[in-house]
């Protein structure tokens, strides 16, 4: 056989292959499985050692050369493709703008700066720390026991490394380790909020592997129960902008917290969608779970550096994400994180409007 012949007459059809779509043919017809070469390769099995010896390298050579004009063919087209593309796709960046560029604040922002707003109102001051977080602070120092299920491989995101202490590194779950900063940081008394990032291993539309949280923080003597229902109900007042807000203490239970209470929110039916407002037990309404939270526990305040017998204090944790959806009418909590400027600009709010209590903290663009 004339494998010098065979090479010229396939490497002239690559070369004169017009399109990608040529090209892959003529690929599948030389290298395919039931390829022309490679049914040459499949031929050296049936020969003699003399005969692989002599005609093994030729056809050996013969698949190179084809494998290698097929690669250069394609990188031409896909070139010329792309070049007339761009000749077609091409803007007349001297033209005037069709309208004036304008960017908005993401709802997740918004909603931050209208929680730093209420509660700095009410003496709270905005307390950060790092999202990457060791056990101690995240789990252990927040009386979350080793058998705890929030510690598991399946809830948290742990790290392969530890940290100089021996401790193992996590992206933190919740806020409540800058509780604990807190805490040791400034002593007591300490009033507080805490939003941020936290991440944990859970997705569909109601929850995200990356969300955002608040948490709040009192510290103080002769801090009661009373105390941190008057702080909810005037927050979410304040939030939802209406007075008729009720809520309703149900007993829990958190490992940082005793006695524990989850916190349920009033709403009605009103055109088939939940609006917060009024007594979830009148008719037509009910009750909606909105956070947990209660008495930090004294395990917690010895934890930070604090004497329980001396301080006593409440804690309360909020999605900021959930805080959105409720308010502005968003059924998908993915959404925030999928990066569409058109959701962004529909849910979107102007740079311009700073939430004030004055003025509105939910002032939308």
């Amino acid at each position: 056989m004339d494998y010098a012949a065979s090479r010229d007459e396939a490497l002239a059809r690559i070369a004169a292959a017009q399109d990608l779509g040529a090209l892959e043919t003529l690929r599948v017809e030389f290298l395919g499985k039931q390829g022309s070469v490679s049914g040459l390769l499949k031929t050296l099995g049936g020969m003699s050692a003399d005969e692989r010896q002599a005609v093994g390298p030729q056809i050996h050579a013969l698949r190179e050369s084809v494998s290698e004009a097929l690669t250069t063919r394609k990188a031409a087209l896909e070139s010329a493709a792309l070049d007339a593309q761009l000749a077609v796709e091409t803007i007349d960046l001297t033209l005037p703008a069709s309208e004036t560029p304008r960017g908005s604040i993401h709802p997740v922002s918004q909603v931050m700066d209208e929680l730093a707003e209420i509660f700095a109102d009410m003496g709270f001051a905005v307390a950060t720390g790092p999202e990457i977080e060791d056990d101690w602070h995240n789990f252990t120092a927040l009386n979350i026991p080793e058998s705890h299920p929030a510690r598991a491989m399946h809830d948290t995101f742990y790290f392969p490394d530890k940290d100089g202490e021996g401790r193992a590194m996590l992206l933190r779950t919740h806020t409540s380790p800058v509780q604990i900063r807190a805490m040791l940081g400034q002593g007591a008394p300490i009033r507080i909020i805490a939003p941020g990032r936290v991440y944990r291993s859970d997705s569909d539309a109601t929850h995200t592997p990356m969300f955002h949280q608040v948490e709040g923080l009192v510290i103080d003597r002769g801090i009661t129960l009373g105390h941190l229902k008057w702080t909810l109900e005037t927050f979410l007042k304040a939030f939802f902008e209406r007075d008729d807000i009720v809520l309703r203490l149900r007993p829990s239970y958190f490992p940082f917290t005793e006695p524990s209470v989850e916190v349920d929110v009033g709403f009605a039916i009103v055109n088939g969608k939940r609006v917060l407002g009024g007594s979830g037990d009148a008719p037509g309404h009910g009750w909606m779970e909105l956070l947990g939270s209660g008495m930090v526990n004294r395990k917690v305040i010895a934890a930070g550096g604090l004497d329980p017998d001396e301080w006593q204090g409440f804690a309360f944790g909020v999605g900021v994400d959930r805080l959105a959806m409720l308010k502005y009418g968003m059924d998908d909590l993915r959404a925030f994180f999928d990066g569409d400027v058109r959701w962004a600009a529909h849910y979107g709010f102007n740079p311009h409007d700073v939430p004030t209590l004055s003025g509105g903290v939910g002032t939308a663009a």
